[in-house]
């Protein structure tokens, strides 16, 4: 199996005393792309997993030793460590899937199970993990955008923008500080793929510019002649 696109900086902690299926998921994870490391007990694994940088951990509940599989997730969880944690377990009743899940985890599979299960419940947990620690708010200098709310200000004043208006001050923040050619406006805003040599762009521009710096002394907005746009809480930049 190929290695998954954008996969390959993820990394993985399994944390499974039975090697058999510790390799199982180890071997199969590594194909999707994965960086995968494996350790076969509690001790181990809590080293490990409060001491380096995981996108997900997979948690057997049965460990040998002192600290078992919720032993482990409590710990972790007392210490802030918000990883998403994919419990493995034998224990299969209702009673035990909610202990595990209240007791700090965010998915409960069974054994056995089959590996593509295993592979969609991780996928599923990384993106509710990328959708959690997605910016809620854009900034530059003085004037802020909350991308829940969809409202615009500047020090703390209140501006009003068309839904256009606003894609393009998405855009432009999301890349504050950075040349944005009329080519990527183009594809990134309105959706060309051509220049319909309209004057579009610098229309929507000077409003955007009248909206978000008008009466304030430090100009946002600036023009790089024959090059672009660059939004930036600083004046190195000609308008």
């Amino acid at each position: 199996m190929a290695a998954a696109s954008g996969r390959s900086n993820l990394r993985c902690l399994v944390i499974e005393d039975e090697t058999e299926t510790a390799g199982y998921i180890q071997g199969g994870l590594r194909d999707a792309g994965y960086v995968v490391v494996a350790c076969a007990d509690g001790a181990d694994g809590l080293h490990l997993a409060s001491t380096q940088t995981w996108d997900i951990i997979i948690l057997d509940r049965m460990l040998p030793g002192k600290l078992d599989g919720l032993a482990v997730l409590k710990t972790l969880r007392d210490l802030g460590n918000d990883t998403p944690v994919l419990i493995l377990s034998a224990l299969a009743s209702l009673d035990d899937r909610v202990r595990g899940l209240r007791g700090g985890g965010d998915d409960y599979l069974t054994k056995p199970f089959a590996f593509p299960e295993l592979l969609a419940r991780v996928e599923a947990l990384l993106r509710r993990s990328s959708l959690r620690d997605a910016p809620t708010e854009l900034r530059v200098g003085d004037l802020k955008l909350d991308l829940r709310t969809r409202k615009v200000q500047r020090a703390g004043k209140p501006i009003a923008l068309q839904p256009r208006e606003f894609r393009l001050l998405e855009y432009l923040l999301r890349h504050q500080g950075q040349v944005v050619t009329r080519t990527m406006l183009l594809q990134a805003v309105w959706d060309y793929h051509f220049d319909p040599q309209t004057g579009v762009i610098d229309v929507q521009v000077s409003r955007l510019r009248q909206k978000i710096d008008k009466g304030f002394d430090q100009p946002l907005l600036h023009t790089l002649r024959g090059i672009g746009y660059t939004l930036a809480a600083n004046d190195e930049f000609a308008r």
